[in-house]
């Protein structure tokens, strides 16, 4: 079978400001301890990059990221989806809470996201019927999710998506409780919520590997897409490398979707198989927030894998540094790129992992083949 190429990012976030930018925004009013107008966090944005339009067409946001992907054409495309898509005002008094108004998820559409996983701790920020709606808004629109749903047998179903050529990407969607997701949004047999894991145990391994199983069939590519950890933050633990080995060996996962971190992380290739423990932010309205500069939050990855069908085996992972400007990614200068391939080299390194800049300013990962591991 050919190799495939697919699209992979971490969290967008399409609420607060920037839906206050897209054609149909949601009331502005927040419910934060310091911020209560959606639109303020537009005001800062432009207090340091400029103006910022209003009313702006779905493919406004993905700005040059839209011809990295004609360039490599992948053949699904998947996020972290960090918002409920809801008009629902039954707000969670959790802090932070982030919404997109149904009539704007024709800005997922421009990217043509094939699926949205959904176990994290933004989608019922606005309650159980915010879930819903962003449950039966994205399925209307033909996107596929994963990790929540209506009932838990839903919540863990596997999505899944043809490939042209044949085959199919599986993908089955995870929050820990570690990346902030409240014990009360797992979904229950009758209740709507969340495929949350209890631990990361050879118990949860075995009951993902379950999963998997009844869907997989042979020329299938199966991601195992994972909310878990903190913000910030390059440290991984024993216990999450251990928990994403044994998905590789044990449940049939050829890639390890890692995210809830707001900047990348260490890359693994574990028995030839891709293991992203953290893919930070492509899509969110901090542009304007300060604080936290040293991690580079404006920066982030677009990442594409190449694998074979045949046996799930990573051939390439090229990766294009994208930066936050006006709410609009646009391709990262050659200094950031830079930064990006030393930071992502350096936490590599005892993984057997580094990232070298091509000339065309994209990244690409190098680790050796023939270990799956040890770094080239």
């Amino acid at each position: 079978m050919a190799a495939v190429t697919l699209f992979l990012c971490g969290d967008v976030m399409t609420g607060r400001g920037i839906d206050q930018i897209l054609g149909t925004p949601c009331d502005p009013a927040l419910h934060e301890p310091c911020v209560a107008d959606a639109r303020d966090y537009v005001a800062l944005a432009e207090a340091k990059h400029g103006p910022v339009p209003r009313g702006v067409p779905p493919a406004y946001v993905w700005g040059d990221a839209l011809g990295e992907l004609a360039r490599f054409g992948p053949a699904a495309r998947i996020m972290n989806l960090e918002t409920a898509v809801t008009t629902s005002d039954a707000w969670e008094d959790k802090g932070i809470n982030y919404r997109m108004h149904p009539a704007n998820v024709g800005c997922l559409a421009a990217a043509a996201i094939d699926c949205c996983v959904l176990a994290n701790n933004h989608v019922l920020d606005w309650g159980e019927a915010g879930l819903l709606e962003t449950l039966a808004t994205l399925h209307a629109a033909g996107v596929a999710t994963a990790g929540a749903g209506r009932v838990l047998a839903e919540a863990r179903a596997v999505a899944t998506l043809p490939l042209p050529a044949g085959g199919r990407v599986l993908v089955a969607g995870y929050g820990m409780r570690s990346s902030g997701i409240p014990s009360g949004w797992a979904a229950g047999e009758r209740k709507p919520g969340v495929a949350l894991l209890d631990d990361l145990s050879d118990r949860s391994v075995e009951r993902i590997a379950r999963e998997v199983a009844a869907a997989k069939r042979a020329g299938d590519i199966a991601v195992a897409s994972i909310h878990w950890g903190g913000n910030w933050g390059y440290a991984i633990g024993a216990a999450e490398r251990r928990f994403a080995h044994r998905l590789v060996e044990a449940a049939g996962i050829d890639i390890v979707h890692g995210h809830s971190s707001h900047h990348p992380k260490a890359i693994e290739v574990h028995a030839g198989r891709l293991v992203l423990y953290g893919c930070g932010d492509l899509v969110n309205d901090y542009e304007g927030i300060g604080g936290y500069e040293a991690w580079r939050g404006d920066l982030g990855l677009m990442y594409l894998p190449t694998v074979d069908p045949g046996t799930g085996t990573l051939l390439a992972l090229a990766l294009v540094p994208m930066r936050m400007r006006r709410f609009r990614l646009e391709r990262a200068p050659a200094e950031d790129a830079r930064w990006l391939a030393e930071t992502l080299s350096r936490e590599g390194r005892r993984f057997g992992t580094r990232v070298r800049v091509e000339a065309d300013g994209r990244l690409a990962l190098v680790w050796d083949r023939a270990g799956g591991g040890a770094g080239g």
